[in-house]
């Protein structure tokens, strides 16, 4: 089984994992508060004027060595908080329309890994649990596992990556699905 012999189930799950997470962030109750509105929201906003499109931390810490002074002022700063991991994206309205394509970008990228592993893993007559089980956890690894890293460290909420991890879930068994039936 080649790679370039699985492009019906690499589209098809792209296509239907799309149509359904537009369900999920649209339809579905479950990410309806994942944000929180912050404390005071036009003076955040005023701060932040000015800061390119990027990913920033409050309080800044760069690795360089510094003396002992800053070492303790960055402390005292941890320690007074607030600590945050802040992503700033470009104003203006958010273009859906790349957006979408992006993602739908990023959902081919993944049915290729899984077909990837499918077809140096079974043969091209394997069974539709066989092709189901490599399809669906290598989806559920491509669309879930990056959410735990975010948690240790960046202290996203563990609730979000819970929710992220069912969405996984259900891509993968879509993605899993998508394959056996069509490899």
């Amino acid at each position: 089984m080649s790679i370039m012999s699985l492009w019906l189930p690499i589209v098809a799950s792209a296509a239907a994992i799309w149509l359904f997470s537009a369900l999920v962030w649209t339809v579905f109750p479950w990410h309806k508060s994942d944000f929180e509105k912050v404390a005071d929201q036009d003076a955040v906003r005023a701060a932040l004027q000015g800061n390119a499109p990027g990913y920033y931390s409050v309080p800044y810490y760069c690795n360089k060595s510094q003396d002992d002074a800053a070492q303790a002022e960055l402390k005292s700063q941890y320690d007074e908080g607030p600590v945050a991991f802040i992503t700033v994206t470009a104003s203006g309205w958010p273009q859906m329309g790349g957006r979408m394509a992006k993602i739908f970008l990023y959902y081919l990228l993944v049915g290729c890994v899984c077909a990837y592993f499918v077809s140096r893993t079974l043969a091209a007559d394997a069974a539709y649990l066989s092709v189901f089980r490599i399809a669906g956890t290598t989806a559920f690894c491509s669309y879930g596992m990056a959410y735990f890293q975010d948690s240790i460290w960046f202290g996203r909420p563990w609730s979000l990556t819970a929710k992220s991890l069912f969405d996984a879930l259900l891509y993968a068994l879509i993605t899993g699905g998508m394959f056996g039936w069509l490899a």
